[in-house]
């Protein structure tokens, strides 16, 4: 969870031709899948992409992320760079100690918050999880298929040495200590 303080600010608003003042407020905000579907519902669009988002999409993520109760919508207007900087390392922070090899760029499936909670689903992992930091739900779904993969099919050195190991260790278990 991040908590971020907006201090009081006034700016003038030219579409509304008036100024806008919000008072100082302190949001708490959680990076998750729920957040994630919330955006989405919302853009009808993909949340994770390369693509950069505009600054109006990303005070929207923030009021998706925002976990806080009765905040004042224009708190949402006057929040300044710095602090969407902060969200945004926030948003990008691993939160996990699991190092994983870097994916395959190979694959290039839009990932949607359906197909998270498609794989959550087909891994079993509880629907609590939706509300861990989102890279860390993603961390536990690459270590589930990682830890659920068949192992690796031996190279034939491999076999060989193994084969010729197993057939020592009978001969010795044949025939006594040396063979």
């Amino acid at each position: 969870m991040l908590k971020i303080t907006i201090s009081t600010i006034e700016q003038y608003d030219e579409s509304l031709n008036e100024f806008i003042v919000s008072k100082e407020q302190t949001l708490q905000l959680e990076h998750s899948l729920v957040s994630l579907s919330k955006w989405e519902s919302k853009w009808n669009k993909p949340f994770i992409t390369k693509t950069e988002k505009t600054r109006e999409e990303t005070i929207e993520y923030i009021k998706c992320m925002t976990i806080t109760q009765n905040v004042d919508e224009e708190v949402y207007k006057t929040i300044p760079n710095q602090i969407i900087i902060q969200v945004n390392e926030y948003i990008d922070s691993t939160m996990t100690a699991t190092r994983l090899p870097k994916p395959n760029s190979h694959n290039r499936e839009i990932i949607t918050s359906e197909i998270i909670y498609h794989w959550m689903i087909s891994l079993n992992i509880p629907f609590e999880c939706q509300k861990w930091h989102l890279n860390r739900l993603l961390t536990l779904i690459n270590v589930c298929n990682i830890k659920n993969s068949p192992p690796k099919k031996m190279g034939k050195r491999d076999v060989a040495r193994r084969n010729t190991a197993l057939n020592e260790e009978r001969t010795r278990s044949l025939y006594g200590k040396e063979g």
